[in-house]
């Protein structure tokens, strides 16, 4: 018995973040986003595994299809030109998150706001 080829899912979506494959299309919040192929390709296997960790490893065979090389950064510098864009188009979002050691994972969130520090005021007389 042979195996059919498994399709390509017409949209991947998590949150805010849309990708369809097919028309090489990603939308946040319904905008498009301008993404290179690579690009396009990255956030499309980041979304296949969203809210698991991806490592750089396998982002890079199934990215570009080889293995990656000591020294390459290649994935870093993609996951960074990621962020940029998909956070110039949800400011106050965080999209993908690094766990050091381990790899890259999708889950787009709105960021928490930093505390507030309140500079403590000087007391006249002390």
């Amino acid at each position: 018995m042979t195996a059919l080829p498994q399709s390509e899912p017409e949209a991947l979506a998590v949150g805010p973040l849309e990708v369809i494959p097919v028309e090489h299309l990603a939308r946040v919040n319904g905008s498009a986003l301008m993404l290179s192929v690579v690009e396009l390709r990255m956030l499309t296997e980041l979304l296949r595994r969203a809210d698991r960790i991806v490592s750089r490893e396998e982002l890079s065979t199934r990215v570009w299809g080889r293995e990656l090389r000591p020294g390459d950064r290649s994935v870093d510098v993609y996951v960074h030109k990621l962020r940029v864009k998909l956070e110039a188009a949800l400011p106050g979002w965080s999209f993908i998150h690094t766990h050091f050691g381990l790899g890259y994972r999708l889950c787009p969130q709105p960021r928490k706001a930093a505390p507030r520090l309140v500079p403590e005021r000087s007391r006249a007389g002390s």
